[in-house]
């Protein structure tokens, strides 16, 4: 398969549900699409393609958290990751792709307890990075984040 063939089928099954595709070479591509869509690009991009889910990373866009999930093609040597916009950051919700592949769940977790991101369908969102005391509701990957002001005396 050539990142062509792979960004032809995945605009004539999905349309309107992309936003924007960025083909930045041949071996790799970024795609915009809608946070509702993820479970169903991801399952065709995972099951239908035989793509494996390396991992996902969110960002902090000031207004709005984004979360990009990376796909590979272990024959072709394709990457591609799929960029979801969650513009309410306040209660950013997106659903779990936990149910399409497993090892999504300790990103999910990861995302969840530094950025704040509820992942619809994931039932174990526990904390997985930070101490037992930390804070609710404060997310150390967001712009907006205060670390705690350091007792100078005590060093």
């Amino acid at each position: 398969m050539t990142m062509d063939e792979f960004l032809k089928n995945i605009s004539v099954g999905f349309g309107g549900r992309i936003l924007n595709i960025n083909k930045r070479s041949d071996k790799r591509a970024y795609i915009d699409i809608y946070p509702k869509d993820i479970t169903d690009i991801v399952r065709y991009i995972f099951k239908d393609m035989s793509f494996r889910f390396d991992t996902a990373s969110g960002v902090d866009d000031f207004d709005s958290l984004e979360i990009l999930y990376h796909f590979s093609h272990d024959r072709s040597g394709i990457t591609v990751s799929l960029r979801a916009i969650l513009k309410d950051k306040q209660d950013p919700h997106i659903d779990t792709i936990t149910s399409i592949t497993r090892s999504a769940w300790w990103i999910e977790r990861e995302l969840h307890e530094l950025f704040g991101i509820e992942f619809d369908g994931n039932s174990d969102l526990r904390p997985l990075l930070l101490p037992d005391d930390w804070p609710k509701g404060v997310y150390p990957l967001r712009k907006d984040f205060q670390p705690p002001k350091r007792d100078s005396r005590k060093e």
